[in-house]
C-alpha cells in the first residue's frame, strides 16, 4: 500500500505491506526509487515479513531536502519513520547508498538483522590527480563567488559539475548533486565495529561503484557479518542473479515467526 508521512517537515512517500509480526525496510540505492527494489521485495513478502519500501528524500515520489543533508539527516529520517510506525527492532536491507544509513542506523539502534547489498560507506582510495583536481576546484570556486557573488557562481559550477561528473550527478538537481558531492566523501568505516546485529554482505565480484574490497573489509569489521559475492555481477547483483540472490536472502531471513 502506498503512503505519505510528514516527518520533520518533509514528504517521505513508501510502501508498507501491513501484514506480518516482523518489518524489513528496504532502503534503495542513488538515482534509484522503491520500486527498484520491488524483486527483494517479493522475496521478503514469501518469507512472511511485513515489508516496508522507502523513497528517499530526493528520489522517487518523496520531497527533496531543502538544505544540503548528509548520511546523518538521512539515517534520521528513517529513525522518524521507525518511531512513528511504532517498530522496535526492524531489520534493515540497503543497497549501494541505502547501506550507508543501514551501517550508520544499525550502529546506534538495535536492529534484528542487517543486510548490505553492494553497499556504500568506505571511502575511496584517492590518487594524486584527484586531490590536484578536487583542491583546484576549490580554488576556483572561491574566485568566482568573488567576481559573481554566491547564487550565480553556484549556477555556473553546477553546469560544471553536470558536464565533469557521473551520470548519477549529471542527471541530478542542483540540490541533490550537492548532497551526492557530500554523501559520496562520508567514510563510516568508524561505524562498522557498532554494529551489533547479524550481518549479511551481498556483493557482485564484478562491482566497481562499490568494489568487492569494501564488502570484504565490511566483514572484517563487524563483528558478526558474513560475505556472500556472486562471479559475473556488478552494482546491482540482486538483478543480475536474482535466482542465487533469493536464496540467499530467504536463507538468512528464515521464518519471521521463529
Amino acid at each position: 500500500m502506498d503512503k505519505d508521512i510528514r516527518l520533520e517537515g518533509l514528504k517521505l512517500h513508501y510502501t508498507d505491506s501491513e501484514k506480518g509480526d516482523k518489518a524489513i525496510i528496504l532502503m534503495h540505492g542513488w538515482g534509484c526509487r522503491h520500486s527498484t527494489l520491488a524483486s527483494i521485495e517479493a522475496v521478503a513478502l514469501s518469507c512472511g515479513y511485513r515489508v516496508i519500501n522507502v523513497d528517499f528524500p530526493g528520489f522517487g515520489d518523496s520531497e527533496e531536502p531543502a538544505e544540503v543533508w548528509g548520511v546523518e539527516e538521512y539515517t534520521r529520517q528513517i529513525e522518524s519513520l521507525v518511531r512513528t510506525l511504532g517498530i522496535e527492532k526492524p531489520l534493515l536491507l540497503g543497497h549501494s547508498f541505502g547501506g550507508r544509513v543501514g551501517i550508520l542506523y544499525s550502529s546506534r539502534n538495535p536492529v534484528e538483522k542487517l543486510i548490505l547489498v553492494d553497499a556504500a560507506g568506505i571511502k575511496p582510495k584517492r590518487s594524486m590527480k584527484y586531490y590536484w583536481k578536487v583542491y583546484s576546484f576549490k580554488a576556483i570556486k572561491r574566485l568566482m563567488y568573488l567576481f559573481y557573488g554566491r547564487d550565480k557562481a553556484e549556477r555556473r559550477l553546477d553546469a560544471k559539475r553536470a558536464k565533469a561528473g557521473s551520470s548519477d550527478y549529471a542527471s541530478a538537481s542542483p540540490m541533490m548533486r550537492r548532497i551526492l558531492s557530500k554523501v559520496v566523501n562520508e567514510d563510516l568505516s568508524h561505524c562498522l565495529t557498532s554494529v551489533s546485529a547479524p550481518t549479511l554482505l551481498i556483493w557482485g565480484e564484478n562491482d566497481t561503484a562499490t568494489p568487492l574490497s569494501d564488502a570484504k573489509k565490511m566483514e572484517r569489521l563487524i563483528p558478526d557479518a558474513g560475505l556472500v559475492s556472486f562471479p559475473g555481477c556488478g552494482h546491482y547483483s540482486f538483478l543480475e542473479n536474482p535466482g542465487q540472490f533469493a536464496a540467499v536472502l530467504r536463507s538468512f531471513l528464515g521464518n519471521p515467526n521463529e
